[in-house]
């Protein structure tokens, strides 16, 4: 089992957009420290909850930064990029990197964005199926011509500059629907599992997609992410009181609402491709603390998380992507210590490498 360290760049009150950089750029540092494999950092636009607009920009910075740590997208939203551009400025980046880039890739859910760059919801798998053509085609063949029903290139091109990995960086798509899920597999594209859906979601999708690649004959190994909230305390007890106190601390609301639910404007209801999310984001996030234990999280004490953990990965996931507390308000020496102490406790225990 290979792990991560997710990046939301959420802005708390108070804070500067530069003191958000700084905070998330050290844990960066500390994360390939400690030996995890990669990072990965999520897009948003328009409101704090996410104050990384272009991932390529922070990622050459956080290339220059690190040696080792692979650096990946948590996910970019293809529907809302010219892909093109995304295709330019990923394998510049792997380039930048030593060919270190992971491109997460996803059509997104967030009605509010879309609305901000006049851009309809219900038009999303459709833009995002076009752009992931048009991306792999352009880094997979010397010259290439698109002419689609939302892109188009006009003359022929050849992407500069090219990327250095080969045949192109390792792509992951955001899925857990059973037909999103089946899509990609049939393709052999791997996915990253969402961090919303519980535990045997998760493992339903990982268990169908491994079933569908077959079936497709994509027999090449290929590392499932599975993205997860990720606690771990000295004791259950310590743990368990730790997350009641980080929910009473925080107004989910503020993130779980009808600005960040994939809701057509003009029927209020989930937008065409979107019915498998009905009602999860108009809830407020209003999930019992019973639930998130039991069925969301990854929490508990070291053998409690490492149990947790082993499910997972019998269920066919290769990559955890740990969210150690993106939209908890925590000292940076804090954030640190809780990810040491899952570095030293957990990750030995799946043969990850000790920490430089």
């Amino acid at each position: 089992m290979k792990f991560s360290t997710f990046h939301l760049f959420h802005r708390f009150d108070g804070q500067s957009f530069k003191e958000v950089y700084d905070y998330h750029l050290e844990l960066i540092e500390l994360a390939e420290e400690l030996g995890f494999d990669g990072v990965r950092l999520a897009e948003h636009h328009f409101r704090d909850y996410g104050v990384v607009p272009n991932l390529f920009t922070m990622l050459a910075h956080a290339a220059a930064r690190t040696s080792r740590i692979r650096l990946g997208t948590g996910i970019v939203v293809l529907p809302l990029h010219n892909p093109v551009h995304v295709a330019e400025e990923a394998a510049q980046v792997d380039v930048l990197s030593g060919g270190r880039l992971e491109l997460g890739i996803g059509r997104g859910y967030q009605s509010f964005e879309f609305e901000g760059f006049g851009i309809d919801l219900a038009e999303a798998r459709d833009r995002f199926n076009e752009a992931l053509e048009v991306i792999v085609g352009l880094w997979t063949q010397e010259v290439y011509q698109h002419e689609g029903k939302f892109y188009r290139t006009g003359a022929e091109v050849s992407l500069v500059p090219r990327p250095l990995q080969s045949p192109h960086p390792p792509l992951h798509v955001a899925a857990v629907s059973p037909e999103t899920v089946t899509m990609y597999a049939e393709r052999g594209l791997p996915i990253l599992a969402d961090p919303a859906a519980p535990f045997r979601k998760v493992v339903q999708a990982a268990e169908t997609w491994r079933e569908t690649a077959a079936r497709a004959g994509h027999t090449d190994p290929q590392d499932l992410v599975v993205a997860r909230s990720v606690y771990v305390a000295p004791t259950l007890e310590q743990a368990r009181a730790d997350q009641e106190r980080f929910e009473a601390s925080f107004d989910r609301s503020r993130i779980f609402n009808e600005r960040s639910a994939p809701i057509d404007p003009r029927t209020g209801r989930a937008a065409q491709g979107f019915e498998y999310y009905q009602d999860r984001y108009l809830k407020g996030g209003a999930l019992s603390a019973d639930f998130r234990w039991e069925q969301l999280e990854v929490i508990g004490d070291p053998a409690r998380v490492i149990e947790q953990i082993s499910l997972l990965r019998d269920a066919g996931f290769g990559n955890l992507l740990c969210d150690f507390g993106s939209t908890r308000p925590m000292p940076l020496e804090d954030m640190k210590r809780v990810m040491r102490f899952f570095a030293a406790e957990v990750m030995p225990a799946f043969g990850a490498p000790e920490g430089d």
